[in-house]
């Protein structure tokens, strides 16, 4: 047990840099993520057939491609038609364009979820499409979709390690990297599980307290 927490004290501050990579990773992603699933989930309850079908083809083609290929084809691909993204930015939009199609189906179950009598109220009253829901739909869809929206957050830390694939020093290639450097296999992913732990739990139990809200509502 002395080995273990001294071998810990000598790979942290590694660790822990790796760790500020998988966050920054993470909060990159879910903040894209969330635009364009919002966009998509517009478009799917817009009622323009054009734009419902659209959408509905772009959310099951990329549920359907696994995020790791869709990294590599941002990042080692998109360069042969002119656009060289560094590795953190084609994690961060990778990892963004897989889990928008998530988010579009979690923010278009939450608007349809809204009573349809109050939207036309809202046209009866004079608002337009998007004033309705802007002011109307989207506030009470907010409340809806938070648990689920925990849920994703959750997900998207997990797989940021994913990014490892296109040479992202995060959390999961750091640990193993000093692992193979190292040998001490054990010890390293020991550490590496417990950090990802550590940042997983606080958001766990968001989702719990938010879900707890929800359903007292």
């Amino acid at each position: 047990m002395a080995g273990f927490f001294s071998d810990a004290a000598q790979y942290l501050p590694i660790l822990l840099q790796g760790a500020k990579l998988t966050v920054l990773v993470t909060l990159g992603s879910l903040a894209f993520s969330t635009v364009l699933g919002m966009v998509w989930a517009l478009m799917r309850v817009s009622g323009i057939p054009l734009l419902t079908r659209f959408s509905g083809m772009m959310i099951n083609l990329l549920r359907g491609i696994p995020i790791i290929v869709l990294l590599f084809y941002i990042y080692f691909v998109m360069p042969d038609v002119g656009i060289a993204l560094t590795a953190m930015q084609a994690a961060i939009i990778g990892l963004g364009i897989a889990y928008s199609a998530y988010q579009a189906e979690n923010f278009r179950a939450g608007i349809q979820a809204i009573d349809q009598g109050q939207v036309e109220a809202a046209m009866a009253m004079g608002m337009s499409w998007s004033l309705t829901m802007r002011r109307v739909i989207l506030p009470q869809a907010v409340r809806i979709i938070l648990p689920p929206y925990g849920n994703i957050m959750i997900m998207m830390l997990k797989d940021s390690s994913q990014a490892s694939t296109i040479t992202v020093a995060e959390l999961a290639l750091q640990g193993k990297l000093i692992a193979v450097s190292t040998f001490k296999n054990a010890t390293v992913f020991t550490l590496v599980a417990l950090m990802y732990l550590v940042m997983c739990v606080p958001l766990i139990m968001l989702v719990r307290h938010l879900e707890r809200r929800s359903g007292r509502r």
